[in-house]
């Protein structure tokens, strides 16, 4: 059972705290198939409650590779022999060997501070869509009182591509890195948005993937330079 949810204002005054949210008659309205064998019924229910128009069952999107389990994408990073390099190492292959430093935290930590010359192109982006998954998802991360809360970049590779060719050599890096590394706490190793990122590259065609060990967080410790935007 799955359906498309979309919010629709009608034409009144605005909110204050909300201003894409109206204040007079909402109107929620949902499609519900239901499949039995061949037989196929439809049903629209809608009611009237003030100023908004939703319409559809929540339905969690399909799984996307970024939601794939760690232990595959860390199968496929090591096949692809993707190397994680510390701080240091990276600073060199960037001076030295034309490596990028692809920095995919969220835009507002890479403004803050970032290895100098590194290309942010951020993974995980702020929830923009109001579908009822989106919605409920909205919810869950109130509860915890996040109210910033984060969904996957679906332009991520697009936007890669627009800016690196396939044999583009690149480092890729977040706050703190994650490990490929077996532990005897961590047996196969710790999943981060770096590596999750470097996962998607090998997977779209990318030859040229490092990861950096540790995280920008290594690289401001061990003083690297850095540059930030204001």
């Amino acid at each position: 059972m799955a359906s498309l949810t979309s919010i629709t204002p009608t034409p009144t005054s605005s909110s204050s705290v909300c201003p894409n949210f109206r204040t007079s008659p909402l109107t929620i309205s949902s499609t519900i198939t239901l499949r039995s064998g061949h037989a196929s019924k439809q049903r629209l229910a809608s009611k009237n409650r003030g100023g908004l128009i939703i319409r559809s069952a929540a339905t969690k999107p399909a799984k996307s590779p970024a939601e794939e389990e760690w232990k595959v994408k860390r199968e496929l990073l090591l096949e692809k022999r993707v190397r994680s390099v510390d701080a240091k190492e990276a600073f060199r292959l960037q001076k030295e060997n034309n490596f990028v430093i692809l920095d995919v935290r969220p835009e507002a930590e890479f403004k803050e501070g970032h290895p100098a010359g590194a290309v942010n192109i951020q993974i995980y982006r702020l929830i923009k869509e109001w579908t009822a998954w989106d919605i409920a998802r909205r919810v869950a991360f109130a509860f915890f009182g996040i109210f910033s809360g984060t969904e996957e970049n679906p332009e991520f590779i697009q936007s890669v591509e627009s800016k690196f060719n396939k044999d583009a050599k690149i480092i890729v890096a977040c706050t703190t890195g994650g490990t490929m590394k077996p532990s005897q706490n961590l047996p196969e190793g710790q999943q981060s948005r770096s590596l999750i990122a470097a996962y998607l590259l090998v997977l779209n065609g990318y030859k040229n993937v490092f990861h950096l060990e540790g995280g920008i967080y290594t690289w401001f410790k061990e003083e690297l330079p850095s540059e930030s935007q204001e």
